[in-house]
């Protein structure tokens, strides 16, 4: 099966260099190339592609609310681009329905990975920007509404070995590790993991992630980095 990919980003070469890469693998086709928000939900409604990766920052339209409006009314999945030292908006974007995040100095493989993880349904998070993620956004006292139902009350609704697995997927565990740590299986860890993101209404892991702090599940910065695992595995 192949993977149809939009790429938008409003520096030509940029978006052309990402393009090529893409396009030589066997199973991904890059339908459009486009260079400012709007165009690339244009291109998302006309083309029906099952990865859009989006420049945060565009002219006409952001990367954010063009992945809002993508997330929004179809079922393509979104990979946000972000240079690390610059852009603010990483918080804001997951909200808006990202599934993913990627540095613009993204190695070759890294991005075709990506973009294979991304279409398979998972989430992906380049370390760094994890790190950023919950170092800075989780700690703010400032931020965006919370995700919906999210609220400490809500945790609730979870069985005691639900919050568990909540509290190590908000540490960045993959299925192996939580398993681990529970001393279970990796297919309990697995029932687990999709008990909590139902019952929370959360989208993937990333959104587990961000909920472990919101809830005050985990403190800011008292578990260190994390990072999503691509697989999920």
């Amino acid at each position: 099966m192949t993977i149809r990919v939009v790429v938008a980003d409003d520096q030509e070469l940029v978006r052309s260099g990402f393009a090529m890469i893409l396009d030589v693998q066997e199973d991904i086709e890059v339908v459009a190339e486009v260079g400012d928000g709007a165009a690339a939900v244009e291109a998302v409604e006309r083309l029906s592609p099952d990865v859009a990766l989006l420049d945060v920052r565009m002219p006409v339209l952001d990367g954010i609310e063009a992945c809002r409006a993508i997330s929004g009314r179809s079922a393509c999945r979104t990979v946000m681009l972000t240079t690390f030292d610059s852009d603010e908006y990483v918080y804001e974007a997951l909200h808006a329905g990202a599934s993913g995040f990627l540095l613009k100095d993204v190695r070759r493989d890294d991005l075709v990975h990506a973009v294979r993880v991304v279409a398979a349904g998972d989430s992906l998070l380049a370390p760094s920007v994890a790190r950023r993620l919950i170092s800075e956004y989780t700690a703010a006292t400032a931020r965006p509404p919370a995700l919906p139902e999210s609220s400490a009350e809500r945790l609730e609704v979870l069985t005691a070995r639900e919050r568990e697995t909540l509290l190590h997927l908000g540490r960045g565990l993959s299925n192996a590790e939580i398993a681990a740590a529970l001393v279970v299986s990796e297919h309990t860890v697995k029932s687990h993991v999709g008990n909590v993101l139902a019952k929370l209404g959360l989208r993937d892991r990333i959104q587990a992630v961000i909920c472990a702090y919101e809830t005050g599940l985990i403190a800011a910065g008292s578990a260190g980095p994390a990072a999503v695992s691509p697989s999920g595995e």
